[in-house]
């Protein structure tokens, strides 16, 4: 079988990426390990066309349009013209992508087009309680109307999604995984004391800015603490970085006690997990963060986001303590809660751990995705 992603964000060295191209580089080393073709197709990072394979993979990053008003055709024609040089080189079974995907490329009847739910423009804008704007809210409700099979990575964004859309589809829910081995259980020796790790997208969703109001809280009662906020900024439509605006919010007090690290090697996380004593991810809104899940697979003490998909992925008060994100003395209860009760925070990482190989085997999930493509193909 021939499996193609569309994903703009596969990673590439020497430029950060999110969940996604952490999630599409996961299954795709999976799927090649047990015979798969992979081809990824995407907008390039650089303003060049780029054919590559790596490590089996065949990666086509095309080169990036940026023609005010038209880069959105621009870029949706290469992608397609690619699309069509790969079938005609060894035909494709079935295409894979968000939500957007799909909008403006040209279907090929012998394809199956799957969208995995990663969560879309209607699911975030009305968790952040914002206008859809009407282009993009276009592009997603196009992009649906092209897809034959959905895959949701958690209920709560599948039903959630369904009700923003107004659009009736059926979906299977496969949750993301984690690579359980990269990630395996922390040495507790290397804990920093008083530590906070934030890990993800430098932005309002993720937060950021609750967690920064929550500190003086924290070190009134540790103050040692340390907080490392770990991410790619993120920008407003002006331009400006989210990173500078969120800066305000800092109390001069606790200056001293954040830094703010920026984007880093995603091998690297796995040792900034390790010296973390408390791991916060205070979202207003997720669908399956890989963040999390890596955290949670470390067995590490969380504090995460009681909103969506939340308690699918940790259990209040056994393998993490759930905040309201937009609370900033919930956030810094929970968050001291974990550091005064170590013994406890502890178990409840242990806890995480057993949970995650249950729940989030990356063996049984990557059963459920082949299953499944299999099925979709089954039907052309």
């Amino acid at each position: 079988m021939h499996i193609c992603f569309l994903c703009n964000e596969y990673p590439k060295q020497g430029f950060p990426h999110g969940g996604v191209g952490t999630f599409v580089k996961t299954i795709a080393a999976q799927l090649i390990d047990v015979g798969y073709k992979v081809s990824v197709v995407g907008v390039n990072y650089e303003n060049k066309y780029e054919e590559i394979n790596e490590d089996g993979v065949s990666i086509f990053r095309v080169k990036k349009h940026k023609v005010r008003g038209l880069s959105w055709f621009l870029n949706a024609r290469e992608i397609t013209k690619t699309i069509k040089k790969i079938q005609k080189d060894s035909p494709i079974d079935c295409i894979e992508a968000s939500e957007l995907g799909f909008a403006f490329i040209t279907k090929i009847p012998s394809i199956r087009y799957i969208i995995r739910l990663h969560g879309g423009h209607h699911y975030f804008a009305e968790a952040e309680n914002r206008g859809i704007d009407k282009w993009k809210g276009f592009q997603e409700k196009r992009s649906f109307k092209k897809a034959d099979a959905f895959i949701a990575v958690s209920d709560y964004v599948g039903y959630k999604t369904q009700e923003c859309l107004k659009i009736p589809f059926k979906f299977s829910t496969i949750y993301n995984s984690v690579d359980t081995e990269k990630f395996g259980l922390a040495n507790p020796k290397l804990i920093q004391e008083n530590s906070l790790l934030f890990v993800g997208t430098v932005c309002e969703k993720k937060g950021l800015r609750q967690l920064i109001l929550a500190m003086p809280m924290i070190k009134q009662k540790f103050p040692t603490v340390q907080l490392k906020i770990v991410g790619r900024d993120w920008h407003f439509s002006d331009g400006r970085s989210y990173t500078q605006y969120v800066k305000k919010f800092i109390d001069l007090q606790v200056q001293d006690s954040i830094k703010i690290i920026g984007a880093v090697d995603h091998a690297v996380i796995g040792k900034l997990l390790d010296k973390a004593q408390v791991c916060v991810f205070p979202s207003h809104m997720e669908a399956m963060p890989i963040a999390w899940l890596e955290a949670l697979s470390k067995g590490k003490s969380v504090v995460a986001s009681d909103i969506g998909p939340g308690r699918e992925a940790i259990i209040n008060k056994e393998t993490g303590l759930l905040a309201d994100p937009y609370d900033p003395k919930d956030i810094a209860e929970k968050i001291c809660y974990m550091l005064e009760n170590k013994e406890e925070a502890s178990q409840m990482g242990l806890n995480a751990r057993k949970n995650i190989l249950a729940k989030f085997n990356p063996k049984t999930i990557f059963n459920e995705n082949v299953a499944f493509y299999n099925s979709i193909v089954a039907k052309k």
